[in-house]
């Protein structure tokens, strides 16, 4: 037992051996350098610059483009362009789709003839429900049947204003709208279909008005819509344009009753030609703008 602590002693002391690096001249054997040294000295050192040299190179893998360079590794911005490119396309190809319908309508029309064509549905967007079982109550049945009476019409004319509360808002008819397009309504406001809107045609290339003050809350692109921008007014009046060819405004600009936001087009999947669907938001309820205004 004793010999073998000696034997680790004797190794340990080893490693604090001091030895003495000497370089030299070949020719003269001048001392030119020399170092004094140990093992664990040099372990120590050794070890020191490996972990030193990972860092290093860990850093530049991480904050540095070499990185690209490296099998494995990518730039982080092109998964991002890619889904922007593949959202592009996609939207370019139903805009082709529907000008080519539109094209396709407008030559069966000039020949006498009936539109038949329709948008197809897309095969992701057709639901397949017939194995879900729900059952509404018929309290649920009776409250949605009341508040969908009070919001669109079916059996009560919207409430737009209280007059008699103290207080009260002001009525929307005293509101003076500026028409945002002059031209023929071709689709009128009809809440049973879900159409919250009147559809406007009018000339080519026409500037699409704000109809009152207010500020531009959206202004974008979306699949179904297309160019569409939405505007804030004061007493929670929102209007809203859709299926612009371009947009004047920024969201977050203000904009006055008058001014110019956007330039009629055909943008949009639910587009079948040049037009300009308008609505007008009042209270959170949609109200028929051709009621307040004359196109």
């Amino acid at each position: 037992m004793a010999e073998e602590i000696r034997k680790t002693e004797k190794w340990y002391r080893k490693l604090k051996n001091k030895y003495k690096l000497v370089i030299l001249n070949d020719e003269t054997y001048e001392e030119k350098l020399s170092f004094k040294l140990s093992r664990l000295n040099v372990f120590v050192a050794t070890g020191t610059l490996a972990i030193l040299l990972v860092i290093i190179t860990a850093i530049i893998i991480a904050f540095t483009p070499l990185r690209e360079y490296i099998p494995g590794y990518t730039d982080v911005h092109l998964y991002e362009q890619l889904y922007q490119i593949e959202t592009l396309t996609d939207s370019l190809d139903a805009d082709a789709r529907q000008k080519a319908l539109y094209l396709e309508n407008l030559r069966l029309i000039l020949s006498g003839k009936d539109t038949t064509i329709v948008t197809p549905l897309k095969e992701d967007t057709i639901g397949k429900y017939a194995g879900i079982s729900s059952f509404a109550s018929q309290n649920d049945s009776a409250f949605r049947y009341e508040f969908e009476s009070q919001s669109f019409g079916v059996d009560q004319e919207i409430r737009l204003t209280d007059r008699q509360r103290p207080g009260a808002r002001p009525d929307i008819s005293s509101f003076t709208f500026f028409t945002p397009l002059r031209g023929i309504v071709t689709s009128k406001f009809d809440p049973t279909s879900k159409h919250y809107g009147v559809d406007i045609v009018s000339v080519q290339n026409e500037a699409i008005k704000a109809t009152l003050d207010g500020v531009v809350i959206f202004s974008g692109w979306t699949l179904e819509t297309g160019y569409t921008i939405s505007i804030q007014h004061e007493n929670d009046l929102i209007s809203v344009y859709k299926h612009n060819s371009a947009l004047l405004k920024d969201q977050g600009s203000n904009v006055k009753a008058g001014d110019a936001i956007a330039i009629i087009g055909s943008s949009g999947e639910y587009s079948t030609g040049p037009h300009l669907h308008f609505e007008i938001w009042y209270n959170g309820v949609p109200v028929n703008p051709t009621d307040f205004i004359k196109f």
